[in-house]
């Protein structure tokens, strides 16, 4: 018997709302192997109605899987919690554009544990797109081209300056080594998931700069036909946050945005990542 009270879909694509889990306590074997195929199946889980206080965060996202820094280069909330990653609204921690966490590095991050922990009066919405129904929405002729493309992942325009004015040119450790430049990382426009098989189109506006072996003129065409479809409503989900609720997430076959629309009121969140591992595309024998 499932330990799982109710599971309920948001979307036809995308999202699921998970109840009967108090994730301030350890999670049973069973509950976190219901929590990673609802996870699988949908992509994007909401839990309402927790109470986490920092530690706890960090303790159910390692249940998931093994954790990694906060960020690449951006401190972790403290010395007790350097896994944490906050997105305060005051200091630069707005994400308005579809993005997929540290897509930059060669090896991103699995998923992604959120928590609300200050939340304007009114808006702040965070929507997640379904990359493997972005993908399908192609064409077959499509398709089949963006499945042997390759395409380059930049993080420079956000971090760089961080890294180099206020880390004095040392970040944090990521797989191993220390992070002191950000040099771009290339993906397969297409990645295969490791544990479902299935194709997403692994591309987003906030990191994808250009696609390889093609003009520049020819890049941006098709970066243009990829990004408008990943952000089709159609393969959205949108949750509007309340105090307490946690969001986990797939970053493998999702992106997100946060929406920006809360003026100058401030927006807290505290986010936590679980190791990946290098995306891998479609083989094709040559």
């Amino acid at each position: 018997m499932t330990v799982v009270s109710a599971v309920e879909p948001l979307t036809a694509t995308i999202g699921a709302q998970l109840s009967g889990f108090d994730l301030s306590r350890p999670q049973s074997p069973a509950e976190v192997a219901d929590i990673r195929a609802a996870l699988l199946e949908h992509k994007v889980l909401v839990f309402h109605n927790q109470d986490l206080t920092p530690t706890a965060h960090r303790d159910f996202a390692a249940t998931l899987g093994e954790l990694t820094p906060a960020h690449p280069v951006v401190p972790g909330l403290d010395d007790r919690h350097p896994e944490i990653y906050v997105l305060d609204s005051g200091d630069g921690g707005k994400s308005p554009v579809w993005h997929t966490d540290v897509t930059f590095m060669p090896r991103p991050p699995l998923g992604s544990v959120l928590r609300a922990v200050s939340l304007p009066p009114v808006g702040g919405d965070t929507c997640w797109t379904d990359l493997e129904a972005a993908y399908l929405a192609l064409s077959p002729h499509l398709r089949s081209l963006a499945d042997r493309l390759r395409a380059v992942h930049d993080g420079r325009k956000d971090f760089e300056d961080y890294l180099l004015t206020r880390l004095s040119g040392e970040g944090n450790t990521w797989e191993g080594e220390k992070v002191t430049s950000l040099k771009p990382s290339v993906h397969p426009v297409v990645r295969v998931h490791p544990e479902t098989g299935r194709r997403s189109l692994f591309v987003s506006p906030g990191f994808t700069t250009r696609v390889l072996d093609v003009t520049e003129a020819e890049s941006r065409a098709l970066l243009g036909l990829f990004f408008a479809v990943i952000g089709l409503p159609e393969h959205t989900v949108r949750h509007r946050w309340s105090p307490g609720d946690v969001v986990v997430w797939d970053n493998r076959s999702t992106a997100h945005y946060a929406v920006d629309d809360y003026g100058d009121q401030n927006r807290v969140m505290h986010r936590v990542t679980l190791r990946g591992d290098a995306p891998v595309g479609i083989r094709h024998d040559t």
